[in-house]
């Protein structure tokens, strides 16, 4: 198996790795071909093209954003190499270029976090306030910050109380995050209510700025209420302390789900082209513990320290 991940931008994405290696272990039965793409895309063209020069039997592609895939994928299946994607969706002229997608609806993502501070404002009695928003988005073109910026894009513009101050990308990562915000904060820093970080490491970057701008964060008038995604055990723990008000799961482990596709492609099943996995949101207190979007609810889980101790990642 030939695996080309992003690269290790960020916590998720070594949790995400992790889950690959220790997957397709030789223990399990497997040889394990490991390419980091230091987040270029023209590193993962070659490593694609490399792993299918050495003829591997499966290749696995976390590709670094949608679109700019078609020639390579062309050329994996026409060598029949089946290509599995995970985690960020490619954007190609014919699907049949790979055979099947794991990973999180990303715009679903945003859409529960924006649900969540909807009602979360509505709790605290701010919900005819006017509030300015400020929207660190990841790597531009990536499927989570294209889905992530989707869902805040749509919550501020059916709000005629909510406006975006700044809308800039921190490239998910924590020193870029804190630049940006660093950057923010010199030119809105007193009209900011909520920073919509797009990840962990953009909202620990983020926090740190904020802070020592003599700012507070945490969900009360007058502070900065900072939103993330991924809820790593970092971001959680920060979930804990309140300076993450609220962190959307974004669940990385996807080896197992990879090896499931494997194995049915072994046997000669059918795969399913696309599949979502479950994800929750967690919140630093008890405020909202439910939101519902398009009819359908889905739980807030206020963070404790059990359920930090007792996770995966």
């Amino acid at each position: 198996v030939g695996f080309s991940q992003v690269g290790a931008e960020s916590d998720w994405r070594t949790a995400n790795t992790e889950s690959m290696k220790s997957t397709f272990s030789e223990d399990n039965g497997y040889e394990l071909i490991f390419d980091d793409a230091q987040q270029k895309q023209e590193n993962q063209l070659t490593a694609i093209r490399n792993f299918i020069q050495q003829e591997v039997d499966y290749i696995v592609l976390a590709p670094v954003t949608e679109t700019g895939w078609d020639t390579v994928l062309q050329e994996a299946k026409d060598a029949g190499i089946p290509v599995i994607i995970v985690d960020r969706m490619v954007d190609v002229s014919d699907d049949s270029l790979y055979t099947a997608w794991v990973g999180s609806n990303f715009k679903l993502e945003g859409q529960k976090a924006m649900a969540w501070l909807d009602a979360y404002l509505e709790a605290k009695g701010r919900g005819d306030e006017e509030i300015n928003l400020v929207d660190i988005q990841g790597t531009i073109g990536a499927s989570a910050q294209i889905g992530r910026t989707e869902g805040f894009d749509e919550a501020v513009e059916a709000h005629d109380n909510w406006t975006t101050l700044a809308q800039q990308s921190g490239e998910f990562t924590q020193a870029k995050g804190q630049e940006v915000m660093e950057s923010i904060l010199k030119q809105s820093g007193d009209d900011i209510d909520v920073v919509y970080c797009e990840n962990d490491n953009e909202a620990f970057g983020a926090i740190d700025a904020i802070k020592a701008a003599g700012y507070e964060v945490g969900g009360e008038e007058g502070q900065i209420l900072v939103m993330s995604f991924d809820t790593t055990n970092a971001g959680l723990t920060q979930t804990l302390s309140g300076e993450i008000t609220c962190d959307t799961e974004c669940n990385p482990l996807h080896g197992p789900r990879v090896e499931e596709i494997i194995q049915k492609l072994e046997a000669g099943e059918d795969v399913d082209k696309q599949a979502f996995v479950d994800e929750v949101a967690f919140a630093s207190d008890d405020t909202v513990t439910k939101v519902t979007i398009d009819g359908t609810d889905y739980d807030i889980t206020p963070i404790t320290q059990e359920i930090i101790d007792g996770r995966a990642y």
